[in-house]
């Protein structure tokens, strides 16, 4: 009797782990995610133990001062993206090289009331005849991604585990919209023609602004 319970009590034991292991390595895991591409939350699937599959939402938004032609601007950065990743884990543990797209509208808005003299299109005007200036600096919709990380989602027994990857997002170079208000050329057409021309200068400025470095770190958990 004594000998019965012992291997009843080994086989719950047993049975105990199994399914524990069994929930461990579920396919499936749900992430937490901070970095530069914003807060965000996304779900993996592995495939094997070599690819991973990912998709996330994240949201981003700051603000922050920019100058451009000597013209200080208060801008507003408003990044909402869905992406969708492949993991490839080529040593078959937490090391990956991922690549993948993030998809989603990203705009930079531009807003300035010059307190003197500004050169605009190449023409100096006054900030009596400028008014306030308002504009939207517009990365591309479509932007693909390559990195490399760490994550040991399911390179471990525990349900709970780490992930963090580095590498940059890019896109073609912006559009760039500008407009003045409440000045006494607001509705100067030659003046209109000079801020496109101002535009087109902060486009080709602002083409750095099209890669996009990625730093992200993450907290997972496995159904």
């Amino acid at each position: 009797m004594k000998h019965t319970l012992v291997l009843v009590a080994c086989l719950l034991a047993l049975a105990g782990t199994a399914e524990a292991q069994s929930r461990a390595r579920s396919p499936i895991t749900a992430a937490l995610n901070l970095g530069t591409p914003g807060a965000g939350v996304e779900v993996q699937a592995a495939l094997g133990p070599v690819f991973v599959l990912r998709a996330g939402v994240d949201t981003l938004g700051y603000d922050v001062d920019q100058s451009f032609d000597d013209i200080d601007y208060s801008g507003r950065f408003d990044f909402d993206t869905v992406s969708a990743f492949v993991d490839v884990h080529p040593f078959q543990n937490a090391f990956l090289v991922s690549g993948g797209v993030y998809v989603g509208d990203r705009t930079i808005g531009l807003s300035a009331r010059p307190s003197a003299p500004v050169e605009i299109g190449g023409q100096i005007v006054t900030p009596g005849q400028v008014g306030t200036l308002s504009g939207a600096i517009k990365l591309s919709d479509i932007a693909p991604f390559v990195g490399v990380g760490f994550d040991d989602a399911f390179y471990r027994d525990s349900r709970f585990g780490f992930r963090a990857i580095a590498g940059v997002a890019w896109s073609e170079a912006p559009d760039v919209a500008l407009t003045s208000t409440g000045g006494s050329l607001s509705n100067d057409p030659a003046f209109r023609a000079r801020l496109e021309q101002e535009a087109r200068d902060i486009s080709e400025d602002a083409k750095d602004k099209g890669v996009f470095p990625i730093v992200q770190l993450g907290a997972t958990v496995r159904f």
